[in-house]
């Protein structure tokens, strides 16, 4: 039973923090760290699926219309930003995979992550609001995205779409609701592609046996309802409000895992 609690409070940790600009791989291992138990990566890659299936749903029809109308020319220049971004994602993921890049397994660098990203957000946001208001996303948004999303997965607690969000402003699309849209829909292809290559490993690496799949699947049903909730609230927030919070919210959580682990923890 204990174990079960375990699992849907790191889904609904997940699912919370997935789209939030705080960082979800961040808060999982430092929930990890502080007594929910270490999990396997396919897991956690796995309940981050669950949340990005809910940002599919919330977005259907979105990704319906660009499919469908692909022979329009601003929605086939949108999905070639999106591909190109992904692309991007995908290369220098695999080059990092090959020279045998580990997450960190211990908080400070994760409240370093936080910390340094919260007060890199209130400066992004006091620059981008300066700007004109731009939605359109160009050639120079689609690649620093794509290097951001890469940058964010090797530096745990720098938050995926805080990264991305932020750098699409600073690049050109100053617009908050444009940068978080395509933010999200590069998201969509990048952390199925990151589920499944987790899957594969486990496959070809005979671990499948030991997968605890039944705690996959209600880590990743927590997930994919919770995170479909945050994101509908996250939608409506930013019609009207910076992400002023969030950045406070980080530099508030970075100094306090500094004062609380030791050095090297």
């Amino acid at each position: 039973m204990t174990d079960l609690i375990h699992v849907i409070l790191l889904g609904i940790i997940e699912g919370i923090t997935e789209f939030l600009p705080i960082s979800s791989t961040g808060h999982l291992l430092i929930a990890e760290k502080f007594g929910l138990g270490a999990r396997s990566d396919l897991f956690n890659v796995g309940i981050q699926a669950g949340a990005i299936l809910a940002i599919t749903m919330i977005y259907w029809k979105r990704i319906w219309q660009l499919f469908t109308q692909w022979r329009d020319p601003a929605n086939r220049d949108y999905l070639l930003k999106l591909f190109v971004a992904f692309m991007i994602t995908a290369v220098l993921g695999l080059i990092v995979t090959h020279y045998g890049f580990k997450l960190p397994e211990t908080v400070t660098p994760i409240a370093w992550a936080l910390l340094i990203g919260g007060f890199w957000m209130i400066g992004a946001e006091a620059i981008a609001a300066k700007q004109v208001d731009r939605t359109q996303v160009t050639w120079r948004v689609a690649i620093l995205v794509g290097i951001a999303q890469m940058v964010a997965g090797i530096f745990p607690g720098t938050s995926r779409s805080g990264a991305t969000i932020f750098t699409a402003m600073l690049a050109g699309t100053s617009n908050r609701a444009a940068a978080t849209e395509f933010s999200f829909l590069v998201g969509i292809p990048t952390m199925y592609a990151a589920t499944g290559y987790e899957l594969l490993k486990v496959l070809k690496g005979g671990d499948i046996a030991h997968e605890d799949w039944s705690a996959l699947i209600i880590g990743f049903i927590v997930s994919l309802i919770v995170a479909f909730v945050a994101v509908k609230w996250l939608l409506g927030y930013i019609r009207t409000h910076r992400f002023t919070w969030f950045a406070i919210y980080r530099i508030l959580l970075g100094v306090a895992l500094l004062a609380l682990v030791p050095t090297g923890g």
